[in-house]
């Protein structure tokens, strides 16, 4: 059984920066692409940044590119996205997701459907 676990969220002041993790087990975490994203409630969950298998490639979204950067460890299973110069709009809960299902090119990486695997989520809120 494949399961996510992200860590690393809390509260941080405007301007201030936050790293999350995602630990991979159950699954041979190199094969996989992982991603961010974040939902406010109510909202639709919205693509933050995505790394290819071995982190060659990486993916942002036009409000966290030159802020946020998605990195990996292939050799302990993990994920990374580094938040740095937060602002309050970037509140919401954010969630790790892995593997992309057969037939999405990169080009698609930002749409959550494309992700077979998703952990619990962990709340980033950013506030004076």
């Amino acid at each position: 059984q494949v399961q996510l676990v992200e860590s690393g969220g809390g509260l941080v002041r405007p301007g201030g920066s936050l790293r999350l993790s995602c630990t991979v087990s159950g699954s041979t975490f190199s094969s996989n692409t992982m991603a961010w994203f974040r939902q406010d409630p109510g909202k639709e969950r919205e693509f933050v940044a995505a790394s290819s298998r071995t982190g060659g490639s990486t993916y942002y979204a036009d409000s966290t590119k030159g802020r946020f950067t998605i990195s990996r460890d292939n050799a302990k299973n993990t994920a990374f996205l580094q938040m740095n110069s937060l602002k309050p709009e970037d509140t919401a809960i954010y969630y790790c997701a892995a593997r992309i299902r057969p037939g999405y090119t990169p080009a698609l990486y930002t749409i959550a459907n494309a992700y077979v695997y998703w952990g619990q989520g962990t709340q980033v809120t950013v506030s004076s």
